[in-house]
């Protein structure tokens, strides 16, 4: 099996660019003929998205709430799927989210309290 060449690709590339409607075209043109990559493979499902331990944000979701006190109700449980969605989307989006609640427990502790 052969490799395709940069000259190939970009042949494919221009005759894809001319086959296409005027309209089709402008979109291109809009964000620039040699930014546009035809070839470009999409984003992974969220279903397939995985975080660093390699489980899925429905598989943390269920397991969460398997350890969590009994007795909650269907919010908080939609509440934990949407964190787990954007934990394993974007973990820097939830770093500091993460980071407030291990000090705010630390900051109960040493204030006698419980959360």
């Amino acid at each position: 099996m052969s490799k395709i060449t940069r000259e190939e690709i970009e042949e494919q590339k221009r005759m894809m660019y001319e086959k296409f409607s005027p309209r089709r075209r402008k979109f291109v043109d809009k964000i620039g003929y040699d930014e546009w990559d035809p070839f470009q493979l999409p984003f992974d499902p969220i279903d397939l998205r995985r975080d660093i331990t390699g489980m899925t944000s429905q598989q943390l979701c269920e397991e969460f709430c398997k350890n969590v006190e009994a007795g909650r109700n269907s919010e908080y449980a939609q509440a934990a799927a949407e964190f787990g969605v954007t934990l394993v989307m974007n973990f820097e989006r939830v770093r500091p989210i993460f980071d407030f609640c291990v000090w705010y427990n630390e900051h109960l502790e040493k204030m006698g309290k419980k959360p």
